[in-house]
């Protein structure tokens, strides 16, 4: 009698994102298994334009203002009044750019404001998930918007938690918009340029359209593929207890957390 109304009954999970940017929501939405609803909010980040390009010299500064006080913190605390089982912070470049003490600290200042909702950070997310599925040696996709300093400050962010990088660049070839992404041409660029070195395959950036690709990817590399919003969403759902199949999306998503 009853028909579905969308309140979650499984879980409720938040996002805590850049004010012009769709992809967590999008990606988010794609992957939730039955009973699980998104919720969002956004925060204004100065690196982004109109139409969701960004700048192609996005400057540090403001990708670490991001993650500063109060703005951020004031959205989480508003978020979590929904209420909510966990909340992810949709921003891969502040990991970059604090290093993973940073993202711990990050995460614990957050969850102050929000009463004890975790707060999933997309780094962090990133290490459980190689952890879990035993990856030692990693090649990171950035962006093609993410510049050479950014993506290398990437790479030391994985080498200094004992994760070998053997491949870490931009996907200079794709085009440098969020709405101009497709899977098909990621899937081709890491088809073309990644190693066989390489135990998994990470995609960086949240705003980076990749989830569509990593079926494709899994089955003809024969290895892990994960991206930033999956390996985020996959922690959120473990985080607020949620055990559902995910398909389509990575075998990432039949892996137990890993305690920290």
């Amino acid at each position: 009698m009853w028909q579905q109304d969308g309140w979650g009954a499984r879980a409720r999970i938040g996002i805590l994102m850049p004010h012009l940017d769709v992809g967590p929501e999008a990606e988010f939405g794609a992957m939730a298994p039955d009973g699980v609803t998104i919720h969002s909010t956004r925060v204004r980040l100065g690196v982004m334009m109109p139409g969701a390009a960004t700048d192609p010299g996005i400057a540090l500064a403001p990708v670490r203002a991001f993650a500063e006080p109060p703005a951020i913190d004031d959205a989480a605390e508003l978020l979590a009044a929904a209420p909510l089982h966990s909340i992810a912070y949709g921003f891969f470049s502040s990991s970059y750019v604090l290093g993973a003490d940073g993202d711990r600290a990050l995460q614990a200042r957050l969850e102050k404001r929000t009463r004890g909702i975790p707060v999933v950070i997309p780094g962090l997310a990133a290490l459980r998930a190689l952890r879990a599925l035993g990856v030692r040696r990693l090649a990171l996709v950035d962006p093609p918007w993410f510049s050479a300093e950014l993506n290398r400050m990437g790479a030391e962010y994985f080498r200094s938690q004992q994760i070998e990088v053997v491949y870490a660049a931009p996907a200079a070839a794709l085009p440098s918009s969020q709405h101009d992404q497709h899977p098909g041409r990621l899937y081709d660029w890491v088809r073309a340029q990644v190693p066989a070195s390489a135990e998994a395959v990470l995609t960086g950036g949240n705003g980076f359209r990749a989830v569509g690709a990593i079926e494709a990817l899994e089955e003809d590399l024969g290895r892990p593929v994960l991206t930033a919003n999956q390996a985020a969403f996959w922690n959120a759902l473990r985080y607020a207890g949620v055990r559902a199949p995910v398909a389509h999306y990575g075998r990432i998503f039949v892996e137990p957390l890993p305690s920290d």
